[in-house]
Protein backbone atom coordinates (compact mmCIF):
# COMPACT_ATOMS: atom_id res chain seq x y z
CA UNK A 1 0.00 0.00 0.00
CA UNK A 2 1.05 3.51 -1.10
CA UNK A 3 0.61 6.07 1.52
CA UNK A 4 0.24 9.88 0.39
CA UNK A 5 -0.96 12.93 1.79
CA UNK A 6 -3.97 14.35 -0.25
CA UNK A 7 -4.52 18.06 -0.57
CA UNK A 8 -7.80 19.49 -1.82
CA UNK A 9 -7.18 22.88 -2.78
CA UNK A 10 -9.73 25.28 -3.30
CA UNK A 11 -8.36 28.00 -5.71
CA UNK A 12 -5.48 27.83 -8.17
CA UNK A 13 -3.30 29.56 -6.18
CA UNK A 14 -3.53 27.04 -3.57
CA UNK A 15 -3.32 23.76 -6.12
CA UNK A 16 -0.18 26.00 -7.32
CA UNK A 17 1.25 26.10 -3.88
CA UNK A 18 0.41 22.87 -2.63
CA UNK A 19 2.73 21.55 -6.09
CA UNK A 20 5.16 23.77 -5.29
CA UNK A 21 5.52 22.58 -2.15
CA UNK A 22 5.72 18.78 -2.64
CA UNK A 23 9.16 19.52 -4.83
CA UNK A 24 11.49 18.40 -5.68
CA UNK A 25 9.97 14.68 -5.23
CA UNK A 26 7.02 16.34 -7.22
CA UNK A 27 2.94 15.61 -6.41
CA UNK A 28 0.19 13.12 -8.29
CA UNK A 29 -2.26 15.47 -9.87
CA UNK A 30 -6.03 13.82 -9.23
CA UNK A 31 -8.67 15.16 -11.83
CA UNK A 32 -11.47 11.98 -12.12
CA UNK A 33 -8.51 9.40 -11.11
CA UNK A 34 -9.10 6.72 -13.20
CA UNK A 35 -5.45 5.91 -14.07
CA UNK A 36 -3.71 7.41 -11.39
CA UNK A 37 -5.68 5.23 -8.47
CA UNK A 38 -4.82 2.40 -10.04
CA UNK A 39 -0.89 3.13 -10.42
CA UNK A 40 -0.76 3.91 -7.40
CA UNK A 41 -2.46 1.09 -6.09
CA UNK A 42 0.01 -0.84 -7.92
CA UNK A 43 2.63 0.86 -7.53
CA UNK A 44 3.59 2.48 -10.93
CA UNK A 45 3.18 6.02 -9.00
CA UNK A 46 4.79 6.67 -5.70
CA UNK A 47 3.31 9.92 -4.55
CA UNK A 48 4.68 11.68 -1.54
CA UNK A 49 1.24 14.23 -2.21
CA UNK A 50 -1.86 13.98 -4.27
CA UNK A 51 -3.56 16.98 -5.35
CA UNK A 52 -7.39 16.36 -5.85
CA UNK A 53 -8.79 18.87 -8.20
CA UNK A 54 -11.88 18.25 -7.26
CA UNK A 55 -13.11 21.91 -5.39
CA UNK A 56 -11.78 23.95 -8.52
CA UNK A 57 -14.31 25.81 -10.53
CA UNK A 58 -13.51 23.58 -13.36
CA UNK A 59 -16.31 21.61 -14.39
CA UNK A 60 -17.83 23.88 -16.81
CA UNK A 61 -18.66 23.44 -20.25
CA UNK A 62 -19.23 26.98 -22.03
CA UNK A 63 -20.49 27.97 -25.61
CA UNK A 64 -19.23 31.33 -27.43
CA UNK A 65 -20.79 31.41 -30.96
CA UNK A 66 -19.20 28.50 -32.96
CA UNK A 67 -16.42 27.81 -30.34
CA UNK A 68 -16.55 25.52 -27.09
CA UNK A 69 -14.53 25.41 -23.90
CA UNK A 70 -14.65 22.36 -21.77
CA UNK A 71 -13.36 22.77 -18.20
CA UNK A 72 -10.59 20.20 -17.19
CA UNK A 73 -12.60 18.20 -14.43
CA UNK A 74 -15.96 17.71 -15.70
CA UNK A 75 -16.73 14.22 -16.13
CA UNK A 76 -16.87 12.29 -19.37
CA UNK A 77 -20.12 11.25 -18.42
CA UNK A 78 -21.82 15.14 -17.95
CA UNK A 79 -20.39 15.60 -21.91
CA UNK A 80 -21.80 12.34 -23.81
CA UNK A 81 -24.72 13.45 -22.47
CA UNK A 82 -25.02 17.23 -23.51
CA UNK A 83 -27.07 17.36 -26.64
CA UNK A 84 -25.67 20.23 -28.13
CA UNK A 85 -22.46 18.69 -28.08
CA UNK A 86 -23.62 15.44 -29.19
CA UNK A 87 -24.81 17.06 -32.16
CA UNK A 88 -22.15 19.60 -33.07
CA UNK A 89 -19.35 18.14 -31.82
CA UNK A 90 -20.39 14.35 -32.81
CA UNK A 91 -16.81 12.81 -33.80
CA UNK A 92 -16.23 13.79 -30.13
CA UNK A 93 -18.99 12.38 -28.20
CA UNK A 94 -18.68 8.97 -30.19
CA UNK A 95 -14.80 8.67 -29.36
CA UNK A 96 -16.00 9.83 -25.41
CA UNK A 97 -18.61 6.87 -25.30
CA UNK A 98 -15.67 4.49 -26.08
CA UNK A 99 -13.70 5.23 -22.96
CA UNK A 100 -14.72 2.42 -21.19
CA UNK A 101 -17.42 1.98 -19.34
CA UNK A 102 -20.47 4.38 -17.99
CA UNK A 103 -18.99 3.81 -14.10
CA UNK A 104 -16.09 5.09 -15.40
CA UNK A 105 -17.22 7.99 -17.23
CA UNK A 106 -18.62 9.61 -14.66
CA UNK A 107 -14.84 9.39 -13.25
CA UNK A 108 -12.69 10.05 -16.15
CA UNK A 109 -12.44 13.78 -17.49
CA UNK A 110 -11.41 14.94 -20.44
CA UNK A 111 -8.28 17.02 -18.86
CA UNK A 112 -7.25 13.91 -17.21
CA UNK A 113 -7.42 11.95 -20.29
CA UNK A 114 -5.23 14.51 -22.58
CA UNK A 115 -2.32 15.11 -19.72
CA UNK A 116 -1.96 11.27 -19.59
CA UNK A 117 -0.94 11.41 -23.38
CA UNK A 118 -1.75 7.82 -23.80
CA UNK A 119 -0.84 6.56 -27.30
CA UNK A 120 -3.88 4.48 -27.50
CA UNK A 121 -5.93 7.76 -26.17
CA UNK A 122 -9.61 7.70 -27.64
CA UNK A 123 -10.19 11.39 -26.81
CA UNK A 124 -6.60 12.49 -28.45
CA UNK A 125 -6.98 11.87 -32.35
CA UNK A 126 -10.64 13.56 -32.02
CA UNK A 127 -8.80 16.92 -30.16
CA UNK A 128 -6.39 16.68 -32.84
CA UNK A 129 -8.79 16.18 -35.69
CA UNK A 130 -11.22 19.21 -34.20
CA UNK A 131 -7.80 21.99 -33.68
CA UNK A 132 -8.02 21.40 -30.34
CA UNK A 133 -6.33 23.26 -28.05
CA UNK A 134 -5.31 23.17 -23.72
CA UNK A 135 -5.64 26.13 -21.86
CA UNK A 136 -2.43 25.92 -18.89
CA UNK A 137 -2.45 28.00 -16.27
CA UNK A 138 0.22 28.40 -13.37
CA UNK A 139 1.76 31.01 -11.27
CA UNK A 140 3.43 32.65 -14.14
CA UNK A 141 0.23 33.09 -15.76
CA UNK A 142 -2.07 31.57 -18.34
CA UNK A 143 -1.00 29.89 -21.80
CA UNK A 144 -2.33 27.92 -24.90
CA UNK A 145 -1.24 25.08 -26.58
CA UNK A 146 -2.54 23.38 -29.55
CA UNK A 147 -3.07 19.42 -28.52
CA UNK A 148 -0.19 18.68 -31.40
CA UNK A 149 1.65 20.45 -29.47
CA UNK A 150 1.28 19.52 -25.91
CA UNK A 151 0.92 16.48 -26.80
CA UNK A 152 5.02 15.23 -27.21
CA UNK A 153 4.93 11.38 -26.53
CA UNK A 154 3.36 8.85 -24.51
CA UNK A 155 3.03 10.30 -21.16
CA UNK A 156 4.89 13.48 -21.95
CA UNK A 157 3.03 17.02 -22.74
CA UNK A 158 4.31 20.19 -22.12
CA UNK A 159 3.38 21.07 -18.63
CA UNK A 160 5.58 22.09 -15.96
CA UNK A 161 5.86 21.31 -12.43
CA UNK A 162 3.73 23.65 -10.58
CA UNK A 163 1.36 23.90 -14.08
CA UNK A 164 -2.34 22.72 -14.37
CA UNK A 165 -4.53 21.90 -17.59
CA UNK A 166 -7.78 24.09 -16.53
CA UNK A 167 -9.81 23.94 -19.79
CA UNK A 168 -9.79 22.44 -23.24
CA UNK A 169 -10.93 24.64 -25.82
CA UNK A 170 -12.58 23.76 -29.78
CA UNK A 171 -12.51 26.54 -32.46
CA UNK A 172 -15.60 25.52 -33.92
CA UNK A 173 -18.23 22.78 -34.33
CA UNK A 174 -17.56 20.48 -37.19
CA UNK A 175 -19.25 17.18 -38.76
CA UNK A 176 -16.48 14.76 -37.60
CA UNK A 177 -16.36 11.24 -36.54
CA UNK A 178 -14.26 7.98 -34.49
CA UNK A 179 -14.09 4.44 -35.90
CA UNK A 180 -11.74 2.12 -33.90
CA UNK A 181 -10.54 -1.91 -33.93
CA UNK A 182 -9.93 -3.71 -30.55
CA UNK A 183 -9.75 -7.14 -29.79
CA UNK A 184 -12.64 -6.48 -27.52
CA UNK A 185 -15.39 -4.36 -28.00
CA UNK A 186 -15.84 -3.17 -24.36
CA UNK A 187 -12.82 -2.11 -21.77
CA UNK A 188 -10.32 -2.83 -24.21
CA UNK A 189 -7.30 -1.06 -25.39
CA UNK A 190 -7.70 0.11 -29.21
CA UNK A 191 -5.33 -1.41 -32.04
CA UNK A 192 -5.78 1.62 -33.98
CA UNK A 193 -8.17 4.03 -34.09
CA UNK A 194 -8.96 6.88 -36.71
CA UNK A 195 -10.83 10.93 -36.34
CA UNK A 196 -11.56 12.41 -39.20
CA UNK A 197 -13.31 16.43 -39.10
CA UNK A 198 -14.30 18.75 -41.90
CA UNK A 199 -14.38 22.55 -41.47
CA UNK A 200 -16.86 24.55 -42.42
CA UNK A 201 -14.91 27.60 -42.33
CA UNK A 202 -12.58 26.30 -45.13
CA UNK A 203 -13.83 22.99 -46.14
CA UNK A 204 -10.98 21.16 -44.83
CA UNK A 205 -10.39 18.21 -43.49
CA UNK A 206 -8.46 16.80 -40.76
CA UNK A 207 -7.25 13.32 -40.53
CA UNK A 208 -5.61 11.48 -36.77
CA UNK A 209 -4.83 8.15 -36.06
CA UNK A 210 -4.30 6.78 -32.70
CA UNK A 211 -2.44 3.80 -31.88
CA UNK A 212 0.63 4.86 -33.01
CA UNK A 213 4.09 5.31 -31.32
CA UNK A 214 5.12 7.99 -29.60
CA UNK A 215 1.70 9.39 -29.75
CA UNK A 216 -1.08 9.85 -31.67
CA UNK A 217 -0.72 12.02 -34.71
CA UNK A 218 -2.28 14.04 -37.55
CA UNK A 219 -2.22 12.77 -41.59
CA UNK A 220 -1.58 16.32 -43.23
CA UNK A 221 -1.30 13.69 -46.72
CA UNK A 222 -4.23 12.06 -45.81
CA UNK A 223 -6.21 15.64 -45.34
CA UNK A 224 -4.57 16.84 -48.34
CA UNK A 225 -5.86 13.60 -50.86
CA UNK A 226 -9.29 14.40 -49.80
CA UNK A 227 -9.46 17.95 -51.23
CA UNK A 228 -11.94 20.63 -50.13
CA UNK A 229 -15.61 19.37 -49.32
CA UNK A 230 -17.01 16.21 -50.61
CA UNK A 231 -14.12 13.86 -51.84
CA UNK A 232 -14.49 11.80 -54.60
CA UNK A 233 -13.95 7.54 -54.08
CA UNK A 234 -10.87 8.10 -55.73
CA UNK A 235 -9.60 11.07 -53.29
CA UNK A 236 -10.66 8.56 -50.46
CA UNK A 237 -9.30 5.81 -51.75
CA UNK A 238 -5.91 7.95 -52.17
CA UNK A 239 -6.31 9.36 -48.49
CA UNK A 240 -6.74 5.70 -46.95
CA UNK A 241 -3.13 4.55 -48.54
CA UNK A 242 -1.74 7.68 -47.73
CA UNK A 243 -2.43 7.42 -44.26
CA UNK A 244 -1.44 3.82 -44.10
CA UNK A 245 2.03 4.60 -45.31
CA UNK A 246 2.76 8.13 -43.31
CA UNK A 247 3.60 6.32 -39.98
CA UNK A 248 5.85 3.64 -38.40
CA UNK A 249 2.87 1.31 -37.20
CA UNK A 250 4.33 -0.42 -34.14
CA UNK A 251 3.64 -4.48 -33.41
CA UNK A 252 2.76 -5.76 -30.45
CA UNK A 253 0.79 -8.14 -28.65
CA UNK A 254 -2.45 -6.32 -29.60
CA UNK A 255 -1.62 -6.54 -33.49
CA UNK A 256 1.09 -6.69 -36.22
CA UNK A 257 2.39 -3.49 -38.03
CA UNK A 258 1.03 -4.73 -41.06
CA UNK A 259 -2.42 -5.46 -39.93
CA UNK A 260 -2.55 -2.24 -38.22
CA UNK A 261 -1.88 -0.39 -41.43
CA UNK A 262 -4.48 -2.44 -43.40
CA UNK A 263 -7.11 -1.42 -40.41
CA UNK A 264 -6.07 2.42 -41.00
CA UNK A 265 -6.60 2.42 -44.42
CA UNK A 266 -10.28 0.88 -43.90
CA UNK A 267 -10.95 2.81 -41.18
CA UNK A 268 -10.42 6.39 -42.84
CA UNK A 269 -12.85 5.41 -45.93
CA UNK A 270 -15.36 4.51 -42.91
CA UNK A 271 -14.99 7.94 -40.59
CA UNK A 272 -14.83 10.17 -44.19
CA UNK A 273 -18.06 8.64 -44.83
CA UNK A 274 -19.64 9.01 -41.71
CA UNK A 275 -18.96 12.72 -41.74
CA UNK A 276 -19.72 13.24 -45.64
CA UNK A 277 -23.54 12.51 -44.00
CA UNK A 278 -23.46 13.59 -41.03
CA UNK A 279 -25.77 16.75 -40.23
CA UNK A 280 -24.10 20.20 -41.42
CA UNK A 281 -21.60 18.80 -43.62
CA UNK A 282 -20.06 21.83 -45.85
CA UNK A 283 -21.68 21.01 -49.36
Amino acid sequence: MVEFDLVAPRSADEAFAALRAAAPDGAAVLAGGTDLLPDVDEGRQRPRVVVSLRHLPWRTLDWAGPSLTIGSTLPLRALEQDPDLVRRFPGLAEAIRDVGSVALRHRATLGGNVVRAAPTSDLVPVLLALDAEVEIVGPRGTRRLPVDRFVRASRRVDLGPEELVRAVWFPEARPSAYRWQRVRPANDISQVAVAAACSPADRRWRIAVGGVAPRPVRIPSAAEALGAGAPTAAAVARAARAAADAVAFPTDRRASADYRRHLVATLVERVVDAVVRAEGFPR
